[in-house]
């Protein structure tokens, strides 16, 4: 007999202040999975949730405010080769850098470009980052 395992959803915001031309990343707490590496606001969907209402939920949790009137441009669409796992990936434009509020499930934050990512970063971010398709569409959206 096979079982059925339900899908298990993330998404993640990969968050381009346009008047520096850098990205948001975030330093994971020692604790949980992957700790201590570098990574994105985002994580996995409540049940009946869309990846958009997610995704400000989890900006709104992880950097304590909200982003008004986002943009939001999916570059990426990671599916596990079990399809048990899928994880989107936005590009999300602000004007500027701002200060995040950070919630526990992180302790350090840093605004960079991405030729300068900080290490070690997530593997999920280290995989989307070094996709050139993915590139291609993170450099046409900084331009857009």
């Amino acid at each position: 007999m096979e079982f059925r395992t339900k899908l298990v959803e993330g998404v993640g915001a990969l968050i381009y202040a346009r008047s520096t031309g850098r990205y948001l990343f975030l330093l994971r707490n020692d604790g949980g999975s992957w700790p201590l590496t570098w990574a994105l606001p985002g994580g996995k969907l409540d049940n009946n949730e869309t990846t958009i209402a997610a995704l400000a939920r989890e900006i709104e949790e992880e950097l304590g405010g909200k982003i008004t009137d986002p943009i939001l441009i999916q570059v990426d669409k990671f599916v596990s080769n079990n399809s048990r796992f899928s994880y989107t990936t936005y590009f999300t434009p602000v004007d500027d850098e701002f200060l995040p509020y950070l919630n526990s499930e992180h302790i350090g934050y840093a605004w960079l470009p991405l030729r300068n990512a900080p290490t070690p970063l997530h593997p999920g971010i280290n995989r989307t980052l070094r996709n050139p398709g993915v590139m291609l569409q993170i450099k046409s959206a900084e331009v857009g």
